[in-house]
């Protein structure tokens, strides 16, 4: 049977991640691994989730817990994660956030809402490889966020291919994969810009609270509630999780945004999963309200102790002609090789002879460009197997350049 006479033309558009295909490589004792964006499991709340799992299954609540629940959300989950929003400045209520399973559940929802087969997303060069590969499945096209274009050239370039741009997508704080912040100027144009082409933004925000330096700014939504004066006249979806401050494995994220953007995405909630895991959700509102500050706290401390650690040994380490970002937070540091280097090339060399893994940066770019470009995580390690594996990546990138 030939089955690609049965699938959707979409799944020609959807491929492998290659960042979930070198996760596998963390089973390999003997690889020292840059690659995957992931906490540390060490610094896991597993203590607080422990006593999470044990009250959801209490006698009063596991009726409730393992129970279907609505598709909008846990009500206490989402009443503190609006409270938690309004610390960053966006006023908004539990009406105004739908609970998802993961963040990358909100980026597939919210594609399948306002892409149609030949649409426009803008994104940066480079962007997140997990919001390509969740927008892939609608069919746009892409034109490039952090570009010299204006408005009018976006909307004929859109036009031009018969469809119109829907949304600007980027990640404003410490983003995946360069670590790099948009300042406040750029938050402020990219209002305007969206004003102007009566477009969406949508602001993944995973990384918010992984501040290590600098001064916090306000995410794009609380700039866009501070002109218009209310969540329901903003165009900004805001997309958060609890992945990177607590524990990934529940899958728990939410959107923030005007009601009726989330009373759409409810219909699709109910078309799709009916609902988040309910346990999962008790427990993480359990958690978040007990240690969520204090935790977030300890994680700032040790991967800005890493980040640190990672651009020292880079300094050290790494060959003329190689330059690389200095986040201010998140979990990335962007490594731009020199100009006739191909990072897949270097990660095969890398794995055979050093031992090392990163992610080629290829794949973050919409049109598959600058493959002289790499990612690297420095969450997962401390000082001797950074410094190792940071040496392991230079020998390797000064083997290639000798080849």
């Amino acid at each position: 049977m030939d089955w690609q006479q049965i699938f959707a033309s979409r799944m020609m558009r959807m491929k492998a991640s290659e960042i979930r295909e070198l996760l596998k490589l963390l089973d390999q004792p003997d690889i020292i691994s840059f690659a995957g964006g992931i906490p540390d499991p060490a610094l896991f709340p597993t203590a607080a989730y422990r006593d999470a799992m044990t009250a959801a299954l209490s006698d009063t609540t596991a009726p409730m817990a393992l129970q279907y629940s609505v598709s909008e959300g846990y009500r206490p989950l989402r009443d503190w994660i609006a409270a938690e929003m309004a610390r960053t400045g966006v006023a908004c209520t539990a009406d105004n956030i739908l609970i998802t399973s993961g963040s990358q559940q909100a980026l597939d929802y919210l594609g399948k809402l306002m892409l149609s087969p030949g649409d426009t997303a803008l994104v940066n060069w480079p962007t997140y490889l997990g919001a390509l590969g969740a927008f892939n499945a609608y069919e746009p096209r892409y034109d490039r966020l952090n570009g010299n274009a204006g408005p009018a050239e976006y909307a004929a370039a859109a036009a031009a291919d018969g469809g119109r741009v829907k949304f600007a997508y980027l990640s404003a704080d410490f983003g995946n994969p360069t670590g790099e912040t948009l300042d406040r100027a750029g938050r402020d144009a990219l209002i305007d810009l969206a004003d102007e082409l009566d477009i969406a933004i949508i602001e993944d925000n995973a990384y918010q609270r992984l501040r290590y330096d600098g001064e916090p700014i306000p995410p794009i939504l609380a700039l866009e509630i501070a002109r218009k004066g209310s969540i329901e006249d903003c165009r900004t979806i805001y997309c958060g999780s609890f992945s990177k401050s607590l524990a990934p494995g529940l899958r728990v994220g939410w959107v923030c945004a005007a009601t009726s953007v989330i009373n759409r995405l409810v219909l699709m909630k109910q078309a799709s999963d009916l609902h988040s895991s309910t346990i999962n959700q008790v427990a993480t509102a359990h958690v978040a309200d007990a240690v969520f500050e204090s935790h977030v706290t300890g994680l700032r401390d040790i991967y800005g102790r890493r980040r640190d650690l990672m651009l020292a040994a880079l300094n050290r380490e790494m060959p003329e002609g190689v330059s690389w970002t200095r986040p201010e937070g998140g979990m990335f540091v962007w490594l731009t090789l020199p100009e006739r280097m191909d990072g897949a090339t270097l990660l095969a060399q890398a794995l055979a002879d050093e031992k090392v893994a990163f992610v080629p940066g290829r794949a973050f770019f919409a049109d598959g460009s600058n493959g002289n470009t790499a990612r690297l995580s420095f969450t997962l390690y401390d000082a001797d197997m950074m410094d190792a594996g940071i040496a392991r990546l230079g020998r390797a990138i000064r083997n290639y350049r000798a080849e």
